[in-house]
């Protein structure tokens, strides 16, 4: 029997997000694009981001494409944005989700782009580290919450991300320890000119605390004058 051929073609996929927005949005409202971790949902990132932030953002919370039940004996969904199988095509998805999302709900509510912000959990970490390298203008900065830098990412390299960069470890995180953890800061510093890297206690999850680091960052780095509009 000869060996299978491999083909590939496009089908249509219907992506989801979910919006939580203030009562009052304003020119000073930003926009958060949450992503989630894997295995989880949007619905699971919107409260934990909520409490991140004062006064109250836009949140939109995008769904991982990629479904399966999270157990042989429950009916529970989660999702998932990348494996190691094609991860390519992930990686594309990933972008073309992000920027749709950053897009219409920023035009929906006047939000331009220097006062949006990407924010990601464990998996999707790596992923938006990949959007605002490919994607320079889309964001005014990008928040990874427990999780890692791109694979493929050399150990220097000339800066490459425009956006602020604002990175929380934990001390106990089982999946990203800490002792890994503690290498991104150097490599995210040879990509990103403006990077803040904290580690708090705990494991691997959202950090119920972590707004004593995100409101202060959000407040730097969106009350300071935008260095690519200067330049353009």
């Amino acid at each position: 029997m000869r060996e299978a051929i491999d083909r590939t073609f496009t089908a249509r996929l219907d992506c989801h997000y979910r919006l939580l927005t203030p009562e009052r949005v304003d020119e000073r409202t930003p926009l958060v694009v949450a992503l989630h971790g894997f295995g989880a949902s949007p619905e699971m990132m919107l409260r934990p981001t909520l409490r991140l932030f004062d006064p109250q953002p836009v949140i939109a919370a995008v769904e991982g494409p990629y479904r399966f039940f999270r157990g042989t004996d429950t009916r529970d969904v989660g999702y998932g944005w990348i494996t190691s199988r094609n991860p390519a095509e992930s990686i594309r998805l990933h972008r073309d989700m992000v920027a749709h999302v950053l897009d219409e709900a920023g035009r929906q509510f006047g939000v331009p782009a220097d006062r949006r912000i990407l924010l990601g959990f464990s998996q999707s970490v790596a992923l938006n580290y990949r959007f605002v390298e490919a994607a320079p203008d889309a964001v005014r900065g990008v928040i990874g919450i427990c999780g890692g830098l791109p694979g493929e990412w050399a150990d220097s390299a000339a800066p490459t991300i425009r956006a602020s960069v604002l990175h929380i470890a934990r001390d106990a995180d089982e999946i990203y320890t800490i002792e890994k953890a503690r290498t991104f800061e150097t490599r995210l510093r040879q990509r990103a000119s403006d990077v803040e890297f904290h580690v708090m206690e705990g494991g691997h999850t959202m950090p119920s605390e972590g707004g004593r680091l995100v409101r202060p960052w959000v407040e730097r780095v969106l009350s300071r004058p935008d260095e690519r509009a200067v330049q353009q």
